[in-house]
């Protein structure tokens, strides 16, 4: 089995990947980090720079865990990649991490955490960043 976690590289990500990292050690499971953007044109603050997937490759090797990190920019959303790899692989689990919005933001429908929750067919645990 697969702990899939969505990465972004900022605290709820971090937060989501030592979740995902801490589960997958404890069930000796397989660990996937994807970051995905749909690319183009528009600078997306969501998708790794090369720094930033540096680091993270690097925080999981040192795990010991058998891990990789992924990044896809293809022309999908974020979604509809993490729900393609829910829906080809053996996923125990999806890690999200959530930020803290607003009363209005939460009343804003559309965010990838949302979207995620109620589309993926697989158990989706959410944690917050500095919980």
């Amino acid at each position: 089995m697969t702990i899939l976690v969505a990465y972004v590289p900022r605290p709820e990500g971090q937060a989501a990947l030592d979740k995902g990292i801490e589960i997958a050690k404890r069930r000796s499971e397989h660990l996937l980090v994807v970051n995905a953007s749909p690319g183009g044109n528009v600078e997306d603050p969501s998708a790794l720079d090369v720094q930033a997937f540096e680091r993270v490759e690097r925080i999981l090797s040192e795990t010991g865990l058998n891990a990789e990190v992924k990044q896809f920019v293809r022309g999908k959303s974020a979604v509809e990649e993490i729900q393609t790899l829910v829906d080809t692989l053996p996923v125990s689990v999806l890690v999200i991490g959530l930020r803290k919005r607003s009363p209005v933001g939460k009343l804003i429908m559309g965010s990838v955490a949302q979207e995620l929750l109620l589309s993926v067919n697989c158990p989706v645990l959410a944690v917050k960043a500095g919980a």
